[in-house]
């Protein structure tokens, strides 16, 4: 087997004379929902820039666990100010935002395409809060490698990866190509693009995509 590692996608940071023009201060705000390593480091790099001080007392609500201890990297990590979902699922994180949302200020730092289901969350339970575009998703010209070989598989692990693909290749037809995606909004992305999905992670038998390709590869070559 062969592994081809293509970025599909690159993630491009707001300029902080771009973020003033949202006219947000986040200094007003006492919690901060992160659900990607993107949004956290660019967060601290607009308050890097913009010379702001986050207060100590600020709590962070992280989607996965993963995402909560990579906040080490820019503060002092207390568990009683950094809370993060059960399974890493939306509905998790939801759950514990919801023991505190009658005391906190929402800030949802996120890129210009922003998911909706939490922002529709806070706005339907009336909290206070605010959304602030901190970077953009931008695709990548991946033509040249697209139509310079024949891939058996494809994977994705952003739905932005299925967009550039459309991007890319408008005219893109799966025939005999394998497709995987790497997490909910990506597989619906997958589906919503008309394509067949026929590896998806995570699973209860495989929470990674590298154990999902094994137990596909395993099934594919049983036949």
């Amino acid at each position: 087997m062969k592994l081809d590692f293509y970025p599909f996608i690159r993630v491009e940071g707001l300029s902080a004379k771009d973020f003033r023009k949202q006219k947000i201060d986040i200094q007003l705000f006492t919690a901060v929902i992160f659900t990607s390593r993107n949004a956290v480091d660019h967060f601290f790099r607009i308050c890097e820039e913009m010379k702001i001080k986050v207060s100590q007392d600020c709590k962070y609500f992280c989607i996965t666990e993963a995402i909560a201890l990579y906040l080490q990297k820019f503060i002092l990590y207390r568990k009683r100010k950094v809370f993060y979902g059960a399974d890493g699922s939306t509905k998790s994180l939801l759950e514990v935002m919801n023991k505190h949302r009658d005391n906190e200020k929402f800030l949802f730092p996120s890129s210009d395409s922003q998911r909706k289901d939490i922002e529709e969350w806070l706005k339907a339970n009336k909290c206070e809060y605010a959304t602030a575009t901190l970077y953009k998703t931008v695709s990548n010209d991946v033509k040249e490698v697209l139509s310079g070989k024949d891939y058996d598989m494809i994977v994705f692990f952003s739905p932005y990866g299925v967009k550039s693909l459309f991007e890319n290749m408008p005219k893109f037809e799966q025939n005999g190509t394998h497709i995987g995606a790497f997490g909910p909004t990506t597989s619906a992305a997958v589906e919503e693009a008309g394509l067949r999905l026929d590896v998806k992670a995570p699973a209860p038998q495989a929470p990674s995509m590298v154990a999902a390709l094994e137990q596909y590869l395993a099934t594919t070559n049983k036949k």
